[in-house]
């Protein structure tokens, strides 16, 4: 009896999910159909990007930055004490294009992660209306601005994020992404953005902000050791009021985030116990969930029988729809759902190592910089950002 009530209330907040799926996504639109700015209509606009190491991308994104067609553009590219090739690239091409400056950071203070003061030093440089805060390794198509303007100023947007199209080089790499889009949509639904208040949006590969509502935000010296800074950012700006949308960038933002799974996994390591607030707790109810929503269903399959099995097996298939649904906004190809049984599985390890390696080191790394767990976690209660 606990295993058909187990089954059946699993079956139905698939279900549900599957629903708020199909509709919710179809109400998202694709940044290239927006409609862009004229020149007259243009605000100006300041692009910040901060760059640690990036020798390897930093310069063919910058290009791409510096193609973009907007007559009002400045960008300012902040080198993070970096320490290969990047800083001597951006001043190079920082000479050939004087709408490039480039800030060099040699000592990180005291109290801040890299990335934020960083973030922090390009927004004070700004003299834009409007800033757009991206990484090194973001591509742009031309009348990306223009387009995201637009769709801001029809739309009185005060905040707006754009999905990039993530391209991907293994099947199972864009199995764990699709799983990480899936957990976006149902933990903050962006369709969600205008009626609740409860929801917010924030992406580092696009968060394009009105000036004045950033530093009426408190900006990035209000999340100074908030390692998911770009969403944190979100959630400030709309408890303060700020109106937000979400596009989807597919042909029009692009970046390859990660080159295969192993990566992927090493690279979301700083951010995993982040998310669940550095609770192990939380971290474990998170854990519960997910075997409950994807594991289950499947388990149940193989020690259950009559009405039980039947309700397990209708779980199934709304899981792996759900699956469906986010992969249509891709351009991953169909083979990708192989993955499905065994990505929930592949994303608890990748939590649990990110939480006991954060436990024994005492706090989490990132670019080669310890940052203190106790630093982490008083900084999470002291922020308004996240109460």
């Amino acid at each position: 009896m606990i295993a058909f009530w187990l089954s059946a209330a699993v079956c139905a907040v698939l279900l549900r999910q599957l629903v708020a799926l199909h509709l919710g996504l179809r109400q998202l639109r694709q940044l290239g159909d927006v409609e862009p700015l004229a020149d007259g209509e243009l605000p100006s606009l300041t692009v910040v990007v901060g760059a640690l190491d990036e020798a390897a991308t930093i310069e063919p994104a910058l290009r791409s930055l510096l193609s973009l067609d907007h007559p009002r553009l400045q960008v300012v590219a902040i080198d993070d004490r970096s320490t290969d090739g990047t800083g001597p690239i951006l001043d190079r091409l920082a000479q050939q294009d004087p709408r490039l400056r480039v800030l060099h950071v040699r000592e990180l203070p005291a109290g801040w992660l890299g990335k934020t003061h960083a973030l922090h030093l390009g927004a004070q440089a700004a003299t834009g209306e409007w800033l757009l805060f991206t990484d090194a390794d973001v591509h742009f198509e031309p009348q990306a601005l223009r387009r995201a303007l637009g769709h801001c100023v029809r739309e009185r947007l005060a905040h707006l994020a754009v999905l990039p199209e993530l391209h991907v080089r293994e099947s199972l790499l864009a199995a764990l992404l699709l799983d990480a889009q899936g957990m976006f949509y149902a933990t903050l639904p962006p369709w969600k953005l205008g009626a609740s208040r409860r929801v917010y949006v924030g992406l580092g590969a696009f968060n394009l902000v009105r000036a004045l509502a950033y530093h009426a935000a408190g900006g990035h010296a209000a999340l100074r050791l908030e390692v998911l800074d770009d969403l944190a950012l979100g959630k400030r700006l709309k408890d303060h009021g700020a109106r937000q949308g979400l596009l989807l960038g597919r042909g029009t933002v692009s970046l390859e985030w990660y080159r295969d799974a192993a990566a992927f996994a090493r690279g979301v390591e700083k951010n995993s116990f982040a998310a669940a607030g550095y609770s192990v707790a939380r971290a474990a109810a998170a854990s519960a969930a997910l075997l409950l929503l994807r594991v289950w269903p499947l388990a149940g399959l193989t020690v259950t029988g009559g009405w039980t099995w039947g309700i397990n097996l209708v779980a199934v298939a709304a899981g792996l729809l759900v699956q469906l649904e986010v992969l249509r906004t891709t351009r991953w190809p169909a083979r990708t759902l192989a993955w499905w049984p065994l990505t929930p599985l592949l994303m608890l390890a990748i939590l649990w190592r990110a939480v006991l390696l954060t436990l024994r080191r005492g706090g989490i790394v990132w670019r080669g910089t310890l940052y203190p767990l106790a630093a982490l976690r008083a900084a999470r209660r002291d922020a308004s950002t996240w109460r």
